[in-house]
């Protein structure tokens, strides 16, 4: 049985750290997915239970020299990471500060009579020694990258750390070993040899680049910190007529709850009581407060503004909307869109070949008749600029900015795969009843078609069948039957026909309510009434044919009203640049009408539910790249079928399974915000990976020495430290400057 989890994954310290766990786990068995976000330190993990534990997964990720923990929904919903968090970043300022109070007086002995400072004789001449003492404290602060780094090459794993251990320790093991010689007399060494300030000044630049990276990374999870901060803490629940205040986590689901004015809705529920407006802005990005009344939902986390509500708890803790969205957020983070995939198979062999590369410049170097120190600078400053850290970052932290801004509007991108795709549609199907429209339809016609048949009669016989049925137009006719006070009838043998109608018997009579094809299938002429179904349709009326006992006694017209906004959402779509149809099991007058209403392309009509799906493909097989927006119920075949889903959430279940982004309001322009911000992050991890990997082309050769034999210049290994450490703060500095992005429907 397939199982997901998310584990807490400590000890990474760069991409080819998480490639190297993903790998691994990819090789068990039973293991079928595992992303790990880079970013936000998590590994999403859906495997076997039969096949394989948490606790041998842990295992194997302990082997490689990192720490898994299990997060549970509780301790998602409290970010109880986050002391751990702000704990890290102190440990890394005081590391960073600790390291520097060492490294600064090691520059003015090491560099300051280059830059005319006057250094005392007996600095000067104890050089070696106090070099070697100053650099010491710095290699101690930075242990941790050591252990981690020597145990990574011992895994036969390298990754960044190992890149530093290797650079640091060859130049302060050779700093070393020259400091013995000048302390024992042997050769004719010189305190210029030493190189003690690279080993330190590299393990600073280190220090520095991880504190602030820290601090960045942090800030890119702040969209599902605020989600998380929104839930209440307590709730006031009223037993025995008496108000009591319990712990959120203890509300059980039936709890009648008390919210006064000014009061944050502790869990989803139904009003039974009062009337108010609630701010669901947080929740649905919706500006302005909805007004609840007995009947409504509420949601969790809303904000009641005015009246006194009481309401009853329907759903609670991990079943609450905002449980749901936070889970949603937190996959899509974690999730990897396409070409994230090219990024892990670089990080994966990125290391191992650093390492040739720094290899073969020191033995170049020395064979071109260089000094061992030349080529030692060489191979150091390879290691050291090499770096995969930008790289690792430039994707999630992307994606976790893009999969943040939009739950604040309201829109949950359910994966990084679906943030791709969206930028390439070419062609958005709406369905029309529920998604175009408000799905709430009214009776507008009922006409009869034989004299000894009053209007009254047909719509009592139509009611007293459609009132076993679902369907929102049988709804419609029930309703206008209740508001004129009809009687219903007794039915029996009621069946419903799926795209069609409905039968039923009536009276000892066979009663059929429905589209043409239903009549005629019945082998009933239509005809008679053609004239005044084609006048009905033309207005963009749905009309059903009444018969009885083979004999057509009337039509029923509805018509349903559009959504606000549909006019817009399509007239915005259309300068994207992107073709829009419309999908309906209505016939073509209808979905024409509609369309022209709209300013729709293409209609595709008389289809049904379980059809919806072929013609898609239809669409797809014409090298159409489709995104299907619909209600996520009878649409579910038509949005898996799609190249993107667009779910409507309307406010109820917002996991629903089906589409990869789900629109929590009902407000269809959210389609444009969806694809233009998806673009957007797209856009934005393409402009970070072409500068971390420019960046890395760029410095590889730099480092190697490529412009010595024209500039008589080589790069010092403290300088590309430095650059390396700021090229993983730069990225991640680019991810949060998507803050700024505006939707283009304000």
């Amino acid at each position: 049985m397939a199982k997901k989890i998310t584990l807490k994954i400590s000890g990474m310290h760069c991409a080819s750290c998480a490639a190297n766990i993903e790998n691994a786990l990819k090789k068990e068995a039973g293991v079928k997915s595992a992303n790990i976000n880079f970013a936000s330190e998590k590994l999403y993990l859906e495997f076997d239970e039969i096949e394989t534990s948490i606790a041998r997964i842990q295992k194997i990720i302990e082997k490689l020299g990192y720490k898994a923990a299990e997060e549970t929904a509780e301790e998602e919903m409290s970010d109880h990471h986050k002391e751990a968090k702000i704990q890290e970043i102190k440990n890394l300022r005081t590391r960073f500060i600790i390291a520097l109070i060492f490294g600064i007086p090691l520059l003015y002995v090491s560099m300051g009579m280059m830059i005319g400072l006057h250094i005392p004789e007996i600095i000067d001449k104890n050089q070696h020694l106090i070099q070697f003492l100053l650099t010491t404290p710095v290699i101690i602060v930075a242990f941790k990258l050591y252990a981690s780094g020597l145990k990574a090459i011992l895994r036969r794993a390298p990754n960044m750390d190992s890149l530093i251990f290797i650079g640091t320790s060859a130049a302060y093991i050779y700093s070393l070993a020259i400091s013995l010689f000048i302390w024992f007399g042997v050769g004719e060494y010189k305190m210029a040899e030493l190189y003690y300030e690279i080993a330190a000044f590299i393990l600073i630049f280190i220090l520095l680049g991880k504190y602030l990276e820290a601090i960045t990374k942090r800030k890119t999870s702040e969209a599902i910190k605020k989600l998380i901060g929104l839930q209440p803490k307590e709730a006031t629940i009223i037993k025995n007529n008496e108000e009591t205040k319990i712990l959120i986590s203890e509300v059980k689901v039936g709890d009648i709850i008390l919210v006064k004015p000014g009061e944050k809705i502790p869990v989803d529920g139904i009003v039974i009581d009062g009337y108010s407006g609630v701010d669901e802005k947080a929740i649905t990005g919706e500006s302005i407060p909805v007004e609840k009344k007995k009947g409504d939902e509420v949601i969790g986390a809303t904000i009641n503004k005015t009246g006194v509500l009481k309401f009853k708890a329907t759903r609670v803790g991990k079943d609450t909307m905002l449980a749901q969205i936070i889970k949603i957020v937190e996959e899509a983070m974690g999730s990897k869109a396409p070409i994230q995939l090219l990024v892990d198979k670089v990080s994966l062999y990125f290391v191992p070949t650093v390492v040739v590369i720094a290899i073969l410049s020191f033995v170049i170097w020395l064979a071109l008749g260089q000094s061992f120190a030349f080529a030692l600078m060489a191979f150091i400053a390879v290691l050291i600029i090499a770096c995969p850290c930008a790289l690792g970052l430039a994707t999630p932290t992307a994606v976790m900015m893009g999969t943040g801004l939009a739950a604040k509007n309201g829109i949950l991108i359910k994966s990084g795969k679906a943030l791709e795709i969206a930028r390439d549609v070419n062609i958005v199907i709406f369905d029309k009843t529920g998604t175009l429209t408000k799905g709430e339809p009214n009776v507008t016609d009922i006409i009869k078609v034989k004299n000894e048949v009053s209007e009254n009669s047909i719509l009592q016989i139509a009611a007293s069948v459609e009132k076993n049925s679902e369907h929102p137009l049988a709804q419609a006719i029930v309703n206008k039957a209740k508001e004129e006070r009809v009687n219903f009838s007794e039915v029996k043998n009621f069946q419903a026909i799926p795209g069609y109608g409905v039968s039923a018997d009536l009276e000892n009579k066979k009663i059929l309510f429905g589209t043409r094809k239903l009549i005629t299938d019945n082998q009933i002429n239509p005809s008679l009434v053609e004239e005044k179904m084609i006048a009905l349709e033309d207005q963009g009326k749905t009309a059903m044919i009444l018969a009885q006992d083979k004999n057509i006694i009337g039509i029923i017209a509805v018509a349903d009203t559009l959504k606000d906004y549909s006019k817009e959402a399509v007239k915005m779509l259309h300068k994207m640049g992107k073709k829009v149809a419309i999908i309906t099991g209505d016939n073509k007058r209808v979905g024409q009408a509609i369309a022209k209403l709209v300013g729709i392309d293409r209609v595709l009509a008389e289809v049904l539910p379980q059809e919806k799906s072929a013609e898609i493909k239809k669409l797809q097989s014409e090298g159409n790249i489709v995104a299907m927006v619909g209600d996520g119920i009878n649409d579910a075949p038509a949005l898996a079928q799609a190249d993107l889903g667009i779910a409507l959430g309307s406010g109820t279940d917002v996991a629903m399974e089906t589409g990869e982004i789900v629109l929590i309001k009902d407000d269809l322009r959210d389609v444009i915000t969806a694809i233009d911000l998806s673009k957007y992050t797209l856009d934005k991890i393409k402009q970070n990976l072409f500068w971390a990997f420019f960046y890395n082309i760029l410095g590889i050769p730099v480092a190697a020495g490529i412009l010595y034999p024209f500039t008589g210049w080589l790069l010092n290994p403290a300088i590309a430290a430095a650059a390396m450490a700021f090229s993983s703060v730069s990225v991640v500095s680019s991810a949060l400057l998507m803050k700024r992005y505006k939707s283009k429907t304000i």
